[in-house]
């Protein structure tokens, strides 16, 4: 459906953006999903417990990431598993979008809409859930821990502008301000 959604929307962004060709169009090309468990060091089955959420929510099987480096502040040594990424792309990352679209961020506790300031200065934009129980698939009886995911959706616009037209026309739900029109990019 939201890939529909955008192959109707590409005359109209062509248009808008003043593009020549429709190959200049933006358009979404992956996200990518991590989990930092920072209580993984002491407990060494919640980042096989957060692979599983994450696979169940996705659809996919998530990586365990390593530390790179030792930080003796945090008793962490290179090659610690301390958290949990993975990468959707095509169809997969359509589907993940429409549900976090349609389901999710409806039920997140008081949400007043997406902040504009998640945007990276490429185009690109990052949001984080405090939850991982927002989404359907969770059953929360079998959630021992709650953790948060940062979510990054990676565009191929030049700019934050560019980026924000092509979210918000695929119905992301931003922030509006007083005259109901969208905030400027600070």
């Amino acid at each position: 459906m939201l890939k529909s959604k955008y192959q109707e929307l590409v005359p109209l962004l062509r248009t808008e953006l003043n593009l020549g060709s429709v190959m200049a169009v933006p358009k979404i090309t992956k996200v990518v999903i991590n989990v930092g468990a920072g209580n993984a060091l002491s407990d060494p089955n919640l980042l096989e417990f957060v692979a599983g959420e994450l696979a169940n929510i996705t659809g996919q099987a998530p990586v365990i990431t390593k530390a790179r480096k030792s930080v003796a502040g945090f008793k962490l040594r290179e090659g610690n598993k301390i958290g949990v990424k993975l990468t959707l792309r095509g169809q997969r990352m359509y589907d993940f979008l429409e549900k976090l679209i349609l389901v999710a961020l409806p039920r997140v506790r008081d949400f007043r809409g997406l902040s504009r300031k998640g945007f990276d200065g490429s185009g690109n934009y990052t949001l984080g859930l405090r939850e991982h129980i927002v989404f359907p698939e969770v059953v929360f009886e079998n959630v021992d821990k709650v953790f948060g995911l940062e979510i990054t959706i990676v565009t191929s616009a030049k700019d934050d502008e560019t980026g924000f037209t092509l979210l918000s026309k695929l119905g992301f739900p931003f922030k509006k301000d007083k005259d109901n029109k969208s905030k400027p990019i600070v």
